[in-house]
């Protein structure tokens, strides 16, 4: 019978699914030697290398493959028995892991903190990330919950809309259109709008509209945050288009103005995702009830 630990297989489900001993290290908060001796004493026990070297990365060979199929589906057996376990509790205590796309993180924690008032002994794990992060997040099973826009169709996934997410035009405050009110959208064709990485949410909504309005925009830089975007207006590199719920601050210090285009804002929700299947835990149910009961009120 081989001798391995729990905590050689955690260590190797890490490693393998990151493909990197530097970053398992951080999941873990262990030093990369201690990942490093983990692994090797995993590799003695079974008598077969793990992964191979070709440069500077890392892969799996045929046994690291076959021992990672069956490492996750022992990860998976442990959460639902602490599932199990903390439903024996009641929703006392219990953590919550939730991810959401970056431009949610905005006011994902306002409604954490409200909620973790009402249920003070629950604790939260939030991960930030772009969408196709979060939605890989949920392929491998390693959130319970995620808020991001409309996800894409087709994906083994649960989708429900809990509040609106209005998408409006935003220039700096001393752009000649601020001036003016009911813009035409073909007027839009003489500026030039900055935009999100390919992926993006917002970029694809943006796309389709104005694909659906027959207008053809100049795009300037792109970057992959939401503060880099209103960074790059605010210095008159060109607008943007984003969440309203990203800019409160930027419009109550008036470095930011909403421009009043026809056709704008455009009307998208925010969705809680989850695998479809998904065994939630107690307080994964209660968090999922909460934001389509209450998340709507508490953002007005």
């Amino acid at each position: 019978m081989l001798h391995i630990t729990l905590r050689q297989l955690k260590v190797f489900e890490s490693v393998a699914r990151h493909l990197s001993f530097s970053r398992a290290a951080e999941e873990l908060f262990l030093t990369q030697p201690a990942v490093s001796i983990q692994i090797k004493q995993l590799e003695d026990t079974v008598a077969l290398p793990l992964f191979e070297q070709m440069g500077k990365r890392i892969y799996l060979t045929e046994a690291g493959q076959e021992l990672y199929q069956y490492s996750r589906a022992i990860a998976q057996q442990l959460a639902d028995m602490e599932l199990a376990l903390d439903e024996l509790k009641g929703l006392e205590r219990g953590k919550l892991n939730i991810s959401v796309v970056s431009t949610a993180n905005y006011f994902a924690p306002h409604l954490l903190a409200k909620f973790c008032q009402r249920y003070q002994d629950v604790t939260v794990s939030l991960h930030v990330s772009n969408r196709e992060i979060v939605l890989k997040q949920l392929a491998d099973n390693l959130t319970d919950l995620a808020i991001m826009g409309q996800p894409p169709d087709g994906l083994d996934i649960v989708s429900e809309s809990f509040m609106e997410n209005p998408l409006v035009i935003i220039a700096p405050p001393n752009h000649p259109l601020c001036n003016m009110r009911q813009i035409p959208v073909k007027r839009l064709e003489q500026e030039v709008f900055l935009v999100r990485e390919p992926g993006s949410g917002t970029r694809s909504a943006m796309e389709r509209f104005f694909a659906e309005q027959q207008i053809k925009i100049n795009r300037g830089m792109e970057a992959d945050t939401t503060e880099a975007i209103k960074q790059a207006v605010q210095a008159g590199m060109g607008l943007g288009i984003m969440s309203l719920h990203t800019i409160e601050l930027e419009l109550e210090t008036n470095r930011l103005n909403i421009l009043d285009v026809q056709g704008f804002p455009i009307m998208r929700h925010w969705h809680i995702v989850h695998r479809k299947n998904k065994r939630f835990s107690n307080v994964a149910k209660t968090f999922k009830d909460f934001l389509l009961k209450e998340a709507s009120g508490l953002m007005l």
